[in-house]
């Protein structure tokens, strides 16, 4: 394993504007939208901030994804809830991943802004910080391990696992 919760603390925690921006948007969301779901503006919003210079790649494909479908399965995979942490987890990302153009990074980007305390961004460099090999294609599978460690820091470091997430990308 590449990192540690020391190379992280001695690094800080990151302040990034645009992550910020979303992260209370969405909390004002979680407060005050019941039953919790996505629009397509938000939805967007977050393609563009995971993808980056990536977002046009799947654009043509994402147009199916209209209004109404964003709300209705982003609705059941932000509500969703299971005893097995495991399994909702795999419930969450396995909707999520039924929209066009989404895989297991765009729907733990989408988990991750919404539920910060609990959720981070799988990613190539994060991954080989983390475990120290080279890792794409991700699954279901790789991302509740990836979880596991972001957990595990989080909890030895007092931050969110959204905020070790972050500190991991700045590093690479």
């Amino acid at each position: 394993m590449s990192i540690n919760a020391e190379k992280l603390r001695s690094s800080g925690r990151i302040y990034d504007r645009d992550t910020q921006g979303l992260l209370d948007h969405f909390a004002i969301v979680r407060a005050s939208r019941q039953p919790l779901y996505l629009t397509a503006d938000e939805f967007d919003d977050i393609l563009r901030w995971k993808l980056k210079t990536q977002y046009g790649r799947q654009q043509v494909r994402r147009r199916a994804n209209t209004e109404e479908v964003i709300r209705v399965v982003t609705g059941a995979a932000l509500t969703i809830t299971h005893p097995d942490p495991d399994y909702e987890l795999e419930l969450r990302v396995g909707l999520l991943w039924t929209l066009r153009g989404v895989a297991v990074p765009v729907a733990s980007a989408v988990l991750a802004l919404v539920f910060p305390e609990d959720y981070g961004v799988i990613d190539f460099r994060n991954w080989r910080q983390v475990f120290g090999e080279e890792g794409s294609n991700f699954s279901i599978t790789d991302y509740r391990r990836y979880l596991a460690e972001l957990r595990r820091l989080a909890q030895e470091l007092g931050w969110t696992v959204q905020e070790v997430d972050l500190a991991i990308w700045n590093i690479d």
